[in-house]
């Protein structure tokens, strides 16, 4: 299956599912990818705008999903259609790019950040890093594997308290999880100096 051209584009799948793919340059050689979730109501709190031009300077490759609703599927009650939705996007990127393998992240704002946190401990055998941006809980099915997880929260946070990625980032760390816990003195925003070096890190295979 051919390659979409270099740059932003929108998907278009049945049932009127859409998302973001930012295509890089297809060289042949294994590219990174990122799973970028939305928090509620779409809200990117930043992550985007900080992702993206990253992605296209370092030739990553990026996903960004719309949910069916105004959040996840977990927030309504359970894993459903957004989670066979990502599979398909899944399946779609590497159908027509030669993404490396170690190199695969899911990360999130806010509900998509907990969404992350969730499906990222999941598949641990897929996504080799998990950034959670401000998350409120996690609802994993199962573990498997052992992703790298980044945290960040911010301590003027009126939305979601900071108090909850605290606990999250010590529960993860006493399980034995690789954890970088970090956070910021700001609210309920990706903050370009704590999240732009774990967006490096994912996105750059050197």
């Amino acid at each position: 299956m051919a390659p979409l051209a270099v740059g932003l584009h929108t998907l278009s799948f049945p049932g009127g599912r859409t998302a973001l793919f930012l295509a890089p340059e297809n060289s042949g050689r294994p590219l990174p990818l990122l799973v970028l979730l939305h928090g509620a109501t779409g809200l990117q709190g930043g992550a985007d705008h900080l992702a993206l031009p990253m992605a296209a300077r370092l030739g990553a490759a990026v996903l960004v999903p719309h949910s069916a609703g105004t959040s996840w599927d977990i927030i309504r009650g359970g894993y459903g259609a957004d989670l066979e939705f990502i599979d398909q996007l899944l399946s779609w990127t590497l159908h027509r790019y030669p993404i490396a393998a170690d190199a695969v992240a899911i990360g999130g704002f806010s509900d998509g950040a907990s969404y992350a946190l969730s499906v990222g401990l999941m598949n641990g055998q897929l996504f080799s890093d998990i950034l959670a941006f401000s998350p409120g809980f996690m609802r994993p099915l199962r573990r498997v594997g052992e992703p790298r997880i980044f945290i960040c929260h911010g301590n003027a946070d009126k939305v979601l308290s900071v108090v909850r990625s605290r606990e999250l980032a010590d529960q993860l760390a006493d399980q034995g999880y690789d954890v970088l816990y970090q956070e910021f003195d700001d609210g309920h925003i990706v903050p370009a100096g704590v999240a732009g070096p774990a967006l490096q890190r994912v996105l750059s295979l050197s």
